[in-house]
């Protein structure tokens, strides 16, 4: 027998299922970047796993303990949606210690489409931000 407070329960049953599918349904949606220290003295760097919502970059700082970005020392294109195994080639000599910023960067502001323009400071192949923060990882080589 439908009555007012058991239309009004279904009602409220369907409403919080509805917000947790959509929630969880985000929830596999936000941006990331996630790599582990690792050694590269084969000259290459490596993302576990990157989620971007456009084409962009792995981009491949320098950092410190102040964990701001520093020199572009490589980078590697990566497409929209889940990327794994993301491999850049590093552009200069890293040391066992030194400290990597995996960076996600967009695809735009530039003036050619798939040529990495970014240098550090402009707008063009910039970093991604979300809710305000960098979407990046920081790694220690080994």
């Amino acid at each position: 027998m439908n009555t007012p407070f058991t239309t009004s329960l279904k009602t409220l049953c369907l409403s919080a299922a509805l917000i947790g599918v959509s929630t969880s349904a985000w929830a596999g949606h936000h941006l990331s970047v996630k790599a582990m220290d690792q050694d590269v003295s084969g000259g290459t760097v490596t993302a576990q796993m990157i989620k971007a919502d456009a084409n962009g970059w792995m981009v491949v700082h320098r950092t410190d303990k102040m964990m701001k970005p520093g020199p572009v020392v490589g980078y590697a294109p990566l497409k929209k949606g889940a990327n794994n195994d993301v491999t850049a080639i590093l552009t200069e000599p890293v040391m066992s210690g030194d400290m990597l910023m995996l960076m996600l960067h967009g695809e735009d502001g530039g003036m050619k489409t798939g040529v990495f323009e970014y240098t550090l400071g402009s707008k063009a192949d910039g970093p991604v931000r979300e809710g305000g923060k960098l979407v990046m990882d920081v790694i220690t080589v080994k």
